[in-house]
This record gives structure tokens, sequence and C-alpha cells, in this order.
């Protein structure tokens, strides 16, 4: 039975087919939950996280949930432009690219990271 969480995890496996992050270029990870929302640079091949950032951080202002997600993205890309990282592989997540997810990448990449 092809509930909502079993067709996620059915398209979040074949995204993972297919992308893999590295050190010099890491996946840019996004898990939204209905209040938050968390984002992390992951280095695959050494199944590392080299970066990580949520709404729960305290210096994330309480806004509209798609404001917060843009705020996540700019001090995500901060943080890894500080790490030496300006380029990254976005991986959705298995969620549609539209709304918070949206918002996220396009702080990101007013951030300054590069995908």
């Amino acid at each position: 039975m092809l509930n909502k969480q079993n067709r996620r995890r059915n398209i979040r496996f074949r995204i993972r087919k297919k992308i893999k992050g590295t050190a010099d270029r890491p996946r840019l990870s996004v898990f939204r939950s209905n209040k938050q929302i968390y984002a992390q640079l992951i280095d695959d091949i050494n199944g590392i996280t080299v970066v990580s950032m949520s709404t729960r951080v305290n210096d994330i202002a309480k806004a509209p949930k798609v404001d917060m997600a843009r705020e996540v993205g700019k001090a995500l890309a901060a943080k890894a432009i500080q790490s030496g990282i300006s380029a990254v592989i976005f991986d959705r997540g298995g969620y549609l690219y539209h709304g918070r997810v949206k918002a996220l990448a396009e702080g990101a990449r007013e951030g300054g990271l590069q995908f």
C-alpha cells in the first residue's frame, strides 16, 4: 500500500541512487517536519556530516515557515563558505521542489552556494 511516507521513501531512494556527495561537493540534504526544517551537507564517501543548520537554532527568528526556511538556507551557506565549501549537490529528500524546500534552496543560492 502506497501511503505518503512510503511514496516519499521510494522517491528518496530513487534520488539517492543517482546523487553522491563528495568532500569537494557535498550533498545538501533537506528534511522538513510540520514545524521545523533541517538541512545538512553530507560527504557520502566518508560518511560524515560537514555542516548542518535548522530552524531550531536560536538565531533564526520566528516567522512564517517559508521565511524561516530561506533564513536556514542563508545561514547554512554562510557556514559552508566559512568551511571552504562553495559547490553542493541538492537533494530534495523526496519532497516536491516547492514551498519551504524551494525557499531553502533559494536562500542557499543567495548565501553563495552553487548548485
